[in-house]
């Protein structure tokens, strides 16, 4: 998997989502819900960057501030270089079409009182992609064909397709806008593994043709690990370790990552994996733990995790680990 540029197409910096807690008669904010907490990464034309971490870390929340279906705590977001999170809603629409996104469940981000034809030719009209009907008419054939779907498709109903067929239609939604960047939310957990395969093998394909770039949210780490370039593990709204592919699955140097890596089954029954079962639940985002937020759950705590934060240290080559084990 080669990227196509060393420019940055994506740009997130020290981004913070926080969401207010309000209560009583005149909703006073009494507290947050630190969903994002001062993440930062880029991404590069052509590259797949995969966000993982358990239920609950901010992910998502972290995707859709980049789609600014939420507006920003605080931090930037540039694209090509452009400050996207602070522009208006009119200033934003053309740069829309540059980032789309691929949602979880397939069936509830289509509309079902629409035909798949007029789904996919929804956002050739909206940007003015096409001069007239009959360019629409052979654009979304084309798409059809991209995702391995029939042109007859274009007539039938989003309900008449099965749940991989529905997410091809989703993809080929996404890529009518002519993006650069697609940000695909858990975009094949809820589907069968081997319509899992189809799915990942086609936006691989995609992204070599289209010169894509993805940002790949999902907490499957045998799927991140078979598609992605590089790999940022968060945890409690913070990135805690980035690297490359390679060497986070071969080495990884946080704690978390190790407890991670190590519940992904391993297909070879001959081979032993000494699994690490994380103890206690992960804490609420409204009270934070002190110090590292990890502390709690760590095996390898010790006093200093307990009340100072760890900073970014630098490994070398790109990579970064939030963890005092590291920062000698």
């Amino acid at each position: 998997m080669s990227m196509s540029s060393t420019a940055p197409l994506l740009e997130v910096r020290k981004l913070q989502k926080f969401f207010p807690i309000k209560t009583g008669l005149f909703g006073k904010v009494t507290g947050n819900v630190h969903a994002v907490d001062g993440v930062s990464f880029s991404i590069r034309k052509g590259e797949t960057l995969a966000l993982v971490g358990e239920s609950g870390c901010g992910k998502s929340t972290v995707g859709r501030s980049i789609l600014r279906l939420f507006d920003l705590t605080s931090g930037e977001v540039l694209l090509d270089g452009v400050r996207i999170d602070s522009l208006s809603a009119g200033a934003l629409r053309p740069l829309r079409k540059r980032i789309q996104v691929i949602f979880q469940d397939p069936f509830s981000s289509l509309n079902p009182r629409m035909r798949v034809h007029d789904i996919i030719a929804e956002p050739i009209r909206n940007f003015g992609l096409c001069q007239s009907e009959q360019e629409i008419e052979e654009r979304v054939a084309k798409l059809l064909e991209k995702v391995r779907l029939s042109k007859d498709a274009g007539a039938r109903w989003p309900h008449e397709f099965s749940g991989g067929q529905r997410q091809r239609i989703c993809i080929a939604r996404a890529l009518a806008a002519e993006p650069d960047l697609i940000i695909c939310d858990e975009a094949v957990s809820a589907l069968d593994v081997s319509v899992k395969a189809q799915i990942v093998n086609l936006l691989q394909d995609l992204q070599k043709e289209l010169g894509l770039a993805l940002l790949f949210i999902s907490h499957d780490l045998a799927i991140v690990e078979h598609m992605t370039h590089r790999v940022a593990v968060m945890y409690l709204g913070k990135i805690v370790e980035l690297a490359d592919r390679k060497e986070l699955f071969s080495n990884p140097q946080h704690p978390y990552t190790v407890a991670l890596l190590s519940a992904v089954p391993v297909p070879d029954p001959q081979k032993k994996t000494n699994r690490i079962v994380l103890q206690g639940d992960v804490p609420s985002p409204v009270k934070r733990p002190s110090g590292c937020h990890f502390h709690t759950r760590c095996p390898d705590a010790f006093a200093r995790c307990k009340t100072e934060e760890p900073k970014q240290t630098m490994l070398g080559s790109g990579r970064m680990v939030a963890c005092h084990l590291r920062e000698n």
